[in-house]
């Protein structure tokens, strides 16, 4: 079987013990500007199998479609939509009411079940002897979204995820337009069994600068970018949870206009036109990938990398300061250690 090829990744971040470096992560960095690569790290135009962070570009057809119109869709269930959800009452009640709208239901979705993500919903489920269900599984607003755009396609539902689906082909499409590729991209198969795409890391970035400032793509796209990005900007603890990083970059300052992870290491920002950037005043687009598909590995360099381009009034938030500088702790709750980014910026 055909294997992307390796990334020469550069070290990232690093972890710290009793004050020696003790592990690191190794990754890429793109950073799109305008209609330029501004700054890159590792292995730029390496293939990436970018997984959930694709999410809000999947979600521009049903949009583009007017169904939100139609369906007088909420922002909370756009937002959940575009989301790698914690699979909470307050997630699970809006997918359910995505699907009614739609005359949809649970049942039809093509995600397997899986436990939430949030602690607490989990221990509840599992003293009062609840199975998780499939609207449980953190893409699962996604999926509604998917089943919303081939019934209105006129697909077999039950087909839905197929990717020569006229829903699925609308969705490439978009995905590929909004990452500048002149043809359609290689799709996998994600953890959720929907399609996921193969793409350059600078055009994963390149599509979230678009997202950002979608003023000069065709009306009817540019229209669905702003709708997703009023939804998450209203609703923000639908896109992940409380306590997830998505959520808090977006309640952290109104210049970060989406955030979205993927599994195995991959994390995408769009991040607002800004004049008061002297050195880089237009959208931006960031994509990283961890080489070695940890979470760890992109927390601390994605808040890192937003400090130094200026999307903080001043410094790093509070509600930032545990994924951007995380202590390392030992059982008897002393620090022994830090995670911190390694990368210096200003010399790229």
């Amino acid at each position: 079987m055909p294997s992307l090829p390796l990334s020469e990744g550069a070290v990232l971040t690093t972890v710290s013990r009793s004050g020696r470096v003790e592990s690191w992560h190794r990754g890429s960095v793109a950073v799109w500007h305008g209609s330029d690569l501004l700054l890159s790290v590792g292995a730029p135009a390496a293939l990436v199998i970018c997984r959930s962070a694709t999410k809000p570009l999947q979600a521009l057809p049903v949009l583009e479609r007017g169904l939100d119109r139609q369906f007088g869709t909420t922002d909370a269930e756009i937002a959940v939509m575009c989301a790698s959800h914690d699979g909470t009452e307050a997630h699970t009640s809006c997918v359910r009411g995505l699907l009614k709208k739609a005359g949809l239901h649970e049942g039809q979705l093509g995600c397997g079940p899986h436990a939430p993500f949030d602690p607490a919903t989990r221990h509840a489920m599992l003293l009062l002897g609840q199975k998780p269900m499939r609207v449980h599984n953190n893409c699962s607003g996604k999926h509604a979204g998917f089943l919303c755009l081939a019934k209105d396609c006129g697909d077999s539902l039950g087909n839905y995820l197929d990717t020569r689906s006229r829903c699925q082909q609308e969705i490439a499409a978009a995905v590929g337009a909004m990452a500048g590729e002149n043809v359609l991209p290689e799709r996998g198969v994600d953890g959720c069994g929907a399609p996921t795409f193969v793409l350059p890391l600078q055009s994963l970035a390149r599509a979230f600068s678009r997202l950002a400032n979608p003023a000069g793509l065709p009306p009817v796209r540019a229209a669905a970018c702003e709708r997703i990005l009023e939804a998450v900007r209203k609703e923000p603890q639908m896109l992940a949870g409380q306590k997830r990083l998505c959520t808090a970059l977006l309640r952290a300052t109104p210049k970060i206009r989406f955030a979205k992870n993927g599994a195995e290491g991959v994390y995408a920002v769009a991040l607002e036109k800004d004049p008061a950037r002297v050195r880089c005043p237009e959208a931006i687009g960031i994509a990283v990938k961890v080489d070695d598909g940890a979470d760890r590995g992109y927390e601390s360099t994605i808040v890192d990398l937003l400090a130094w381009l200026g999307a903080f009034a001043g410094p790093v938030p509070a509600a930032l300061q545990d994924y951007w500088q995380p202590k390392v702790m030992n059982t008897r709750e002393q620090q022994v250690g830090e995670v911190r980014c390694v990368v210096g910026w200003g010399g790229l």
